[in-house]
């Protein structure tokens, strides 16, 4: 007898989404032969070994509207030639596809929602985007039964507006041995300097990385690494050069997960400086933290809700007041120069390690799969 098929869609690349990963191989674990779909584009890296296949769609438009309009078409069509026994929709740019898949094909639906979409800077900044997207996910999200969102703040607004109950799934990492942990000179990296990281899929306008470089102008022995792809690297790019701190600041752009972890792990300091300027962002609970915390390294961060709440209630770090770039720099300094403090934020992380693991969380997305 073969096993049900489950077929995912994404909006992105599918190289670096470490949620999506993760969601797959909870479903490879439920017994299902999983599909990942996606598209690909002119700089996406290749995909590495997985357990479970993938489709990357090459589209004709990259961005705006008409992107929008034919991924929805092709993501209908695509799924329309297959036989799901389940879909599983990542956030709201993939849900009306699968949505209407689900039934048409009479297929379980899944919707995973990352983040708050409605409330994103690309659409509060284009009120009548906004207006098109909420209106969608006013249509849609009542008539749904099996969601997940990434933190409680979120599941919260979601259950106080649409009136149902959502899967808590945080957006923490699979456990994963690096093969060849390499050194910070083979990774091209200067070995007598202090090592501040920031990464992310979205290094984008209000997430603090440009006041991260500014920073680095008062702040000395100290390099700045930025390891992602986002709108703001370009702006980085020049910063750095009119600054004059260009050898104090490195950008990698995107990277395969396995040197992704290997940057992290050799690293001193994990940045995670999203700003308050919306409540996706006040509410938001990323990716990166928990690799810090995993890779072991102290963090600072923004006083966002769920963020700050954590390196609060494990003392693993500094919460920043505000977005000077004196400021930031000032605790940098201050955390590497006071090596007792900061010693006693790398104890401190051996048990937040131990506490916040992928196990707890993937129970929650087992239980919504077996129940879907």
């Amino acid at each position: 007898m073969s096993s049900p098929k489950a077929i995912v869609t994404v909006i992105n690349d599918l190289v670096t989404d470490q949620r999506v990963d993760r969601a797959c191989r909870a479903l490879v674990k439920s017994g299902y032969e999983v599909l990942l779909v996606g598209r690909v584009l002119a700089n996406s890296l290749p995909m590495n070994e997985r357990p479970y296949a993938s489709h990357r769609m090459k589209l004709f438009y990259t961005q705006g509207p008409l992107f929008y309009l034919e991924f929805q078409i092709r993501v209908f069509f695509f799924l329309l030639t297959k036989r799901p026994q389940l879909v599983y929709a990542n956030d709201l740019d993939t849900l009306l596809p699968n949505y209407l898949i689900s039934r048409i094909k009479q297929a379980k639906l899944i919707y995973d929602s990352h983040e708050l979409f409605c409330e994103v800077p690309e659409l509060i900044e284009h009120p009548q985007k906004r207006k098109i997207w909420k209106a969608l996910e006013r249509w849609l999200f009542p008539k749904l039964k099996n969601i997940i969102t990434v933190n409680k703040s979120i599941a919260h607004i979601y259950e106080q507006e649409y009136n149902k109950n959502l899967y808590v799934v945080r957006n923490i990492p699979i456990p994963r041995p690096i093969a060849h942990m390499a050194s910070r000179k083979k990774l091209g990296l200067p070995e007598d300097k202090n090592l501040v990281i920031l990464q992310g899929a979205g290094i984008n306008i209000q997430r603090g990385a440009e006041e991260a470089v500014e920073a680095m102008q008062y702040i000395e022995d100290t390099i700045l690494l930025i390891v992602g792809s986002g709108d703001v690297i370009d702006v980085l790019k020049k910063m750095r050069k009119e600054l004059n701190i260009e050898k104090r600041v490195i950008i990698t752009g995107k990277v395969p997960y396995e040197q992704l972890a290997q940057y992290t792990r050799v690293a001193d300091l994990g940045l995670s400086l999203d700003k308050d300027t919306n409540l996706n962002y006040r509410y938001s609970l990323p990716n990166k933290l928990f690799d810090y915390i995993h890779a072991g390294i102290p963090v600072l961060v923004s006083p966002l809700v769920e963020i700050a709440r954590i390196v609060k209630e494990y003392q693993i770090g500094m919460v920043a007041e505000n977005h000077d770039p004196k400021h930031i720099a000032q605790l940098i300094n201050t955390a590497f120069q006071n090596q007792e403090t900061y010693s006693q934020w790398k104890k401190n992380l051996l048990i937040a390690q131990k506490e916040l693991h992928w196990e707890m969380e993937e129970k929650q997305l087992l239980k919504c799969i077996s129940k879907a």
